[in-house]
């Protein structure tokens, strides 16, 4: 009897102490976790970490999700999780400045007519009139108001970024301003003399900057950025004076962001006639080599970059045969032109550029280059005057041989350099004086983007529009402007948000498990499309024999082909069986594919591990025996 209570004590302690421990951990160890992902995915980055440290005031964030409903979803249901398992380590970083509410709608509730006042999307779920929720706002102590109205599975890689985003955009409420030096007309075409009012209408990209930010014309001549801006562009800068790359320079060394945009031939760029002039040829052409020298970048004006598998195809002028020509120098990038590991441009589907030029890094620089825009391997660099009076698309064509070299159009710049200008502002006859506030190298690292082409921007090669109601409506059909607002939108941030990568896939397909799959189908598709060819073949001679008859349109054959075409009725009905049959086969080889992975990744492991065990067990009674 002590026996069996001191063993019923024991185990009673045991259950006791393993509670004990439980409750002692999950209310003493709450903060502290452990990411074995490969890919971190639940761990922050450290410029999330220090965005979220250095809040100074209240944030609150209302994370909806109709968990109930959506649990028929497994996709969203899953996903759901993730995102608030994500939201919550935001909450524990915080040091409490954020503040987490997080609700499950019903229908015809409060929650769910609060859901709908912050802009969520509705998902409707069942013909029964059921709205499913998956969405967060943000908000904070000035009442403004940030909403991300549906979490989309396909963007879980930007999902940190959008996050953080949204807490740096309510922790600093500020208007940002976007300064533009351009020798484009892309706020409207010039009417008159410097300083005149423009006339006509803006570049689309510019109107859809004045919707999200405020934005200001700087001019080609200016001399001075208003710290204010933080972010400039600068487009086609043909001959800048220096007392503007100075201005430049400074901006970018004190901290300033800024996309540039050059072209070895701009189509945009329309010189205005000059009879003094005729004789020259007019410069559609720009760049920046004395503050890209100091980027650590080159860019040569006479090279033009052609890619054939990216080449845009345009319509013949010959109105005898007009026909669809490949024009080299005009491309069409897709996402294997992008770069997949950057916020400004792994989001984006296609982008058009016309006679665009190329970046390359310079040897030693003190800065880092990374591709944002490129070509594939399938391009070549073309002489800029061949291009530009040989305007025939297959003589271009004739000329293309690939270097097997893929060429940048965009890339971001990052690192610390110095100023092109070490003795100060240049002293001109109107500003004799030093600048107080010059600085001679970066305090941190700059932070710029370059682009090799300035019809990126251009209407005509991203936007069509529309006359609806009386209204001019933009239709895009590339992503053009919106790598521009990507861009200038991840420039604004502060170092911490910039630095933000994406986060990797939560869906780890088997690689190996597809590629067999891939090649069972492989090996039955080309059995089914030999029957396929010879039942064909065997329904055109049953044709042609029922077609051997008299003219007046009796069927008189003769025994010999009345048996030919029995056999080969027997033939076409033995050949769609074995078609049935193949079809049925492939299904069945890759479902016994997918048992015979299941059976080695679960069964084989604990089956080895039994017949050790009973093995180890005959071995030692064995050894005892003797």
């Amino acid at each position: 009897m002590s026996k069996k209570i001191i063993t019923l004590t024991s185990l009673a302690l045991a259950v006791i102490l393993f509670l004990a421990i439980n409750i002692f951990a999950s209310s003493t160890f709450t903060s502290m976790r452990i990411d074995t992902t490969e890919n971190q995915l639940y761990s922050l980055s450290k410029g999330t970490e220090n965005i979220l440290k250095n809040l100074r005031e209240q944030i609150t964030l209302r994370f909806y999700f109709s968990k109930k409903l959506l649990s028929d979803i497994p996709e969203l249901a899953n996903y759901g999780t993730r995102v608030r398992d994500l939201i919550e380590e935001y909450a524990e970083m915080s040091n409490g400045k954020l503040k987490l509410i997080v609700s499950d709608p019903e229908p015809f509730s409060e929650l769910e007519d609060e859901a709908v006042s912050y802009g969520l999307r509705q998902l409707p779920i069942s013909n029964s009139g059921e709205i499913a929720y998956f969405g967060l706002t943000g908000t904070n102590t000035a009442d403004d108001e940030i909403t991300i109205p549906f979490f989309q599975p396909q963007k879980e890689q930007t999902l940190e970024y959008d996050l953080t985003k949204m807490v740096y955009d309510l922790a600093n409420p500020k208007d940002r301003v976007i300064g533009v030096i351009s020798s484009l007309p892309v706020f409207g075409q010039s009417g008159g003399p410097a300083g005149a009012p423009t006339t006509g209408r803006a570049w689309a990209v510019i109107d859809m900057l004045r919707n999200e930010y405020q934005v200001r014309d700087l001019g080609l001549r200016t001399g001075y950025i208003d710290p204010e801006i933080d972010t400039i562009l600068v487009i086609h800068p043909k001959s800048l004076k220096d007392k503007t790359l100075y201005a430049i320079d400074q901006f970018i060394l004190k901290g300033g962001k800024a996309m540039v945009f050059v072209d070895p031939m701009s189509e945009s760029d329309q010189p205005e006639s000059n009879p003094m002039s005729e004789m020259t040829m007019p410069v559609i052409s720009s760049t920046m080599p004395t503050l890209f020298d100091k980027w650590g970048i080159t860019f040569n004006t006479e090279k033009i970059v052609g890619d054939i598998d990216a080449a845009i195809k345009v319509k013949s002028r010959d109105p005898r045969q007009p026909q669809e020509k490949i024009y080299i120098p005009w491309l069409r990038l897709e996402q294997k032109n992008f770069n997949q590991d950057d916020f400004s441009t792994n989001q984006l589907s296609i982008i058009n550029v016309g006679t665009t030029g190329f970046i390359q890094p310079v040897k030693d620089a003190t800065t880092t280059l990374t591709p944002l825009i490129f070509t594939s391997k399938n391009a070549m660099p073309y002489e800029r005057d061949a291009v530009m009076f040989v305007r025939d698309p297959v003589v271009l064509l004739d000329q293309f041989k690939a270097t097997g070299e893929k060429y940048i159009i965009a890339a971001r710049i990052n690192g610390k350099v110095k100023t092109a200008y070490p003795e100060g502002r240049p002293v001109t006859k109107d500003e004799d004086e030093k600048d107080p506030t010059f600085v001679s190298e970066s305090k941190g690292d700059i932070n710029l983007i370059v682009i090799a082409d300035t019809d990126i921007l251009a209407d005509r090669f991203w936007v069509q529009f529309q006359n609806l109601m009386g209204t001019r409506v933009p239709r895009p059909h590339a992503d053009n402007a919106k790598f521009v607002l990507n861009s200038i939108d991840i420039l604004g941030g502060n170092a911490d948000l910039i630095s933000l990568r994406s986060r990797g896939q939560y869906s780890r397909p088997f690689d190996r498990v597809e590629t067999l799959k891939r090649k069972a189908a492989e090996k039955f598709r080309a059995r089914e499309q030999a029957l396929q060819a010879k039942l064909q073949e065997t329904e055109e001679k049953i044709s042609q024999l029922q077609q051997q008859q008299p003219g007046d349109g009796a069927i008189l054959l003769s025994p010999e082909q009345q048996k030919a075409i029995d056999n080969f009725q027997k033939e076409q009905i033995r050949t769609r069986k074995e078609l049935r049959s193949v079809q049925h086969d492939l299904n069945k080889n890759i479902e016994q594919l997918g048992n015979k992975l299941k059976f080695l990744n679960i069964g084989l492991i604990p089956l080895l591990i039994g017949l050790l065990a009973i093995g180890m067990a005959i071995f030692k009674i064995k050894r005892k025996a003797r």
